[in-house]
């Protein structure tokens, strides 16, 4: 009630309606009332408040609802007066203390006069009330956005709250609401098109509005709103679906709806990515059905044109459209666009090209459903269902190689940006080649396939790849070819990826091979992926020779493969025989540096001589013959490789392997028994009964008394093990002549080679066949000083038995042992540190033959084999003149006191004219040091026990004395 008014005192329109049915004007109507409350003034004598307005206003639309639009354009005022009260309050202004309360019970009297009205009748007011609300919070938005206690635009959660708390927009909205719940079973497009042309003119400031409008109604709010953006962008986009940086209408004067659009569905995508995601996917099925009216013809456009606005949009709509896009869909959407104009469809190619550009999410499913559609018919596998027709193939080869120029543009114009001043600002970034970064190992396996054209642009892809991501990335790129090829023609994508970035990378194939060697820490390969990796590494490596123009890239693979030896050697004890073959084959390609630490060479020593073993252990093993027969060739070379890289490899590598050989597990290779070397006679005096007698040394057990004698018997020491399989005789001699193979070619220097027929073998290293002879007598005699060189008298003898005796069964038991002694006389002075195993072998050969009570020296076969080897070994050594080195030649022919007379006569010569390496000088012409027995005197007392043998029996040896003659 309008204070000193009459409650049923008439307005002037309602006199004149009593006399005429003509009905006011809406301008008729506002100029009465305001020449009813400028009469209001004139009988009250003061000018009203806007309270006392608002209540007057409240009054005729309560009572003239036909006056509802001068009205309501009336109460505009009341609304900003009160934001602005509220606003003043909320900076502390003085002057709006207490101004915005007295307005509250206003605004809640109109809010539910307005409420009454929508809800008694919603057709004729919910469209008034909703245009008129939501224009009237776009202009309070846009008005009183730039005051100080306004967030700003871009805080969307605080200025929603800000204006949710303030009564006057909150009921505007709460208006809004109602109206549009009331209209969407009826005619929602009224309520959206005012929201999208008020989104339009008051953006950014009205997008708090939209948010929680959109949030009230989700699923009819992102309908409604692509439908109005179709239907505008109809009217008003240009014709080719314009580019996606510029979408500027046809019409000037009119900005159209699509900007609008994607604001709203940018705010609405954190909640309801979901719905969008569904609704953009309809609209696009919906826009292939028939029949096609124009709006469908415009959806894909104004798809397109959305996603190229709204990079969240992209995102969330790109990995499930592509999922889509089966066969029939895609035939469909060559019939709709095959009757596009030329220049439009190149557009819209281009637009494609650019969306998948910006796309980072599912950016290897696009790439893959991209290159796999515009793949020839002959190499797509033939499915079930419907085909792809050949144009849609064309289009998906355009763009596919209209993406890889792009792409190309992009990178290169990105890296010469980077070649800028420093203050330039940050090249700009791919998104689809982020999106790839993490799918490297995918491309590159997808790569090797070598299908046509696939791995064409696959590879292309990845060098644009390398150069936009760095080192790192090519790096990964080349590591994953490395390790995933299979054969030379897929290897070759690895030289084809290093060729063009090598320039502009120097440390590419150094990073990739260390990018190897941290997969082999963090065992990020499988056994075969790994096995697959090293071989494909000593592939290139042996390329070189094969290929000169990859002589280059081979280099610094093997210069970088030799700086992760302490990487890579440990593989060669992988326990997948794989594994450890791939790596001995790649360590025996690579050439070693000369500036490498002892502890990684001794290291890889010790590796490389337990695989040796191993390599010799598998190829008896049936199907598993060739490859260690392969092992066993690649650690040779690689031996070998090491022994000549220095005097300290060429000595761990030699006496690695003496002491391997002569292990007890490596043993029986050779021919030898399973323990290996005699035990210590303490040893044998080993007694379960007497270890379980000693307090607190027995193990304990839990199973009972009984059970701490379960591996032995009492008294009886310890079960015997159970006898190992006889080793293969043929395959003993291979193993054999294998392992001196390798002893003799690294005592040669790396240069031993098989001699042929007719010419002297190749000169043996002195100082490696010391080595040797070192290793022999700390393996067999481990508890004698290297220092026993002279040869002591026979008194001697008598207190070394027992040591002579361990010499003989070391001998007796290890065939290979005569071989490596002859190795080491070949090195001659270096048999001279065999002295002490001669000596106790021709001590015990001595005592065997003078108790043997044979007829004939052949009945000891083993005995006169070893006296027989021993003298031809220190005659080639040069420990005995040629005339006494040949008297084993006869042996086969004698008594055994006749050989044990005649080895008499050896160790007299030899403790007359001790073996030491001060006798031997070198020759320079020869290169070999030689001995001159002229300087030891007449030698006819050592050969009259020889002559006499010859002349009881020169029948039988008649043929043989010319070899006796001295010179």
């Amino acid at each position: 009630m309008i204070p000193g008014v009459s409650e049923s005192r008439p307005l002037p329109a309602m006199q004149s309606a009593q006399h005429s049915t003509r009905t006011a004007s809406p301008q008729e109507l506002a100029l009465e009332i305001k020449a009813f409350i400028s009469g209001v003034d004139q009988a009250q004598g003061r000018k009203l408040s806007v309270r006392d307005h608002a209540k007057c206003a409240i009054l005729l639309l309560r009572s003239v609802p036909a006056c509802r639009g001068a009205v309501l354009d009336h109460l505009r005022g009341v609304f900003d007066e009160y934001v602005a009260c509220y606003l003043q309050e909320r900076e502390g202004e003085r002057e709006g203390r207490g101004a915005a309360a007295g307005l509250e019970d206003v605004l809640q009297e109109i809010h539910g006069v307005l409420s009454d009205f929508i809800r008694l009748n919603p057709k004729a007011w919910a469209p008034l009330v909703s245009a008129w609300a939501i224009e009237l919070m776009g202009q309070l938005s846009s008005k009183y956005a730039g005051r100080h206690g306004v967030p700003p635009s871009a805080s969307l959660n605080e200025l929603l709250q800000l204006w949710m708390s303030c009564a006057a927009t909150r009921s505007l909205m709460e208006c809004y609401s109602q109206c549009l719940a009331a209209m969407i079973g009826s005619c929602p497009d009224a309520c959206v098109a005012a929201l999208l042309d008020t989104s339009v003119q008051h953006s950014p400031h009205f997008d708090w509005v939209v948010a929680h409008i959109g949030s009230s109604f989700p699923s009819t709010i992102i309908s409604r709103v692509l439908a109005c953006g179709l239907q505008d962008f109809c009217a008003h986009a240009p014709p080719a679906a314009a580019a996606a940086a510029d979408p500027a209408p046809e019409k000037p004067g009119r900005v159209p709806k699509i900007g609008s659009v994607v604001g709203i569905l940018g705010h609405l995508a954190s909640r309801h990515a979901d719905s969008i995601k569904q609704e953009l996917l309809r609209m696009f099925h919906a826009s292939l059905a028939a029949p096609r009216e124009p709006q469908q013809r415009a959806a894909v456009p104004f798809l397109l044109q959305l996603a190229a606005l709204s990079p969240a949009l992209l995102g969330a709509v790109s990995a499930e459209l592509v999922d889509s896009l089966r066969p029939p869909v895609l035939n469909q959407l060559h019939v709709l666009l095959a009757g596009l104009p030329r220049d439009e469809l190149d557009n819209m190619a281009s637009l494609v090209v650019h969306l998948v550009c910006q796309s980072a999410a599912g950016a290897q499913r696009v790439l893959l459903f991209l290159v796999g559609t515009a793949m020839p018919a002959s190499v797509i596998m033939a499915a079930p269902g419907p085909a792809v027709q050949d144009g849609v193939r064309e289009a998906c080869d355009r763009v596919v190689q209209l993406l890889l120029l792009h792409l190309q543009k992009l990178v290169y114009s990105r890296a010469a940006d980077d070649e800028l001043a420093a203050a330039a600002p940050p090249p700009r970034a791919v998104p689809f080649l982020d999106g790839l970064r993490g799918h490297v190992r995918e491309l590159c396996a997808d790569a090797l396939r070598l299908e046509r054209k696939r791995h064409l642009w696959l590879h292309q892809l990845l060098c644009l790849l390398s150069v936009y991501s760095g080192p790192g990335c090519a790096a990964e790129a080349l590591c994953h070819l490395l390790a995933l090829a299979r054969g030379p023609e897929e290897l070759a994508l690895a030289a084809q990826l290093h060729a063009p970035l090598a320039a502009s990378m120097p440390g590419l194939l150094p990073a990739a091979v260390a990018r190897c060697a941290a997969q082999v820490h963090t065992q990020g390969l499988a056994a075969a992926e790994l096995a697959q990796l090293l071989h494909n590494l000593a592939a290139v490596l042996r390329g070189q020779e094969e290929e000169p123009g990859r002589a280059g890239m081979a280099a610094q693979l093997g210069a970088a493969v030799a700086q992760h030896l302490p990487d890579f050697g440990p593989l060669l004890l992988h326990e997948d025989a794989a594994v450890s073959l791939a790596a001995a084959c790649l360590l025996a390609a690579c050439a070693l540096p000369r500036a490498l630490r002892p502890a990684h060479l001794l290291g890889a020593a010790r590796a490389a001589v337990a695989h040796f073993f191993l390599a010799l252990r598998r190829r008896g093993r049936g199907r598993g013959g060739a490859a260690g027969e392969e092992a066993a060739r690649c650690s040779v070379r690689l031996l070998a490789r090491l022994a000549a890289h220095s005097p300290l490899a060429l000595k761990a590598v030699l006496q690695q392997l003496v002491e391997g050989a002569l292990h007890r597990g490596n043993a029986p290779l050779f021919g030898g028994p399973e323990g290996g070397p005699p035990a210590p006679p303490d040893a044998l005096r080993a007694s379960l009964l007497d270890t379980n007698c000693t307090f607190g040394t027995a193990a304990h057990f839990s199973g009972g008394v009984w059970s701490v004698f379960h591996a032995g018997v009492v008294g009886g020491g310890l079960r015997p093990a159970p006898a190992p399989a006889p080793p293969d005789p043929e395959q003993a001699r291979r193993n054999l002549d294998t392992l001196l193979g390798l002893a003799a070619r690294c005592c040669g220097g790396g240069r031993y080679q098989q001699a042929e027929p007719g010419q002297e073998p190749p000169p043996v290293n002195p100082e490696a066949a010391k080595v040797v002879a070192v290793a022999l007598v700390e393996a067999v005699c481990p508890d004698v000083a290297n220092s026993e060189l002279a040869w002591p008298p026979e008194e001697h003898a008598r207190g070394t038995v027992e040591r002579d005796i361990q010499i003989r069964r070391g001998f007796e038991a290890h065939p290979l042992l005569f071989p490596l002694l002859r190795l080491v006389a070949a090195g001659r002075p270096a048999l001279c540190y065999c002295s002490v195993l001669l000596r106790g072998l021709l001590a015990t050969l001595l005592a065997h033959w003078e108790a043997s009570r044979h007829a004939a020296a052949g009945d000891s076969p083993w005995h006169l084999h070893a006296s027989c080897q021993l003298v031809a070994c220190m005659a080639e050594g040069q420990l005995l003149p040629p005339v006494l080195g040949n008297m084993h030649e006869i042996f086969p022919h004698l008594a055994p006191f006749e050989v044990r007379l005649l080895l008499a006569s050896v160790w007299d010569y030899v403790r007359g004219n001790s073996p030491l390496p001060q006798k031997f000088s070198f020759s320079a012409e020869k290169g070999l040091f030689y001995r001159d027995f002229s300087r030891d005197g007449d030698l006819t007392r050592y050969l009259a026990p020889l002559y006499s043998v010859l002349h009881k029996k020169v029948d039988q040896l008649g043929h043989l004395c010319w070899r006796f003659q001295q010179p």
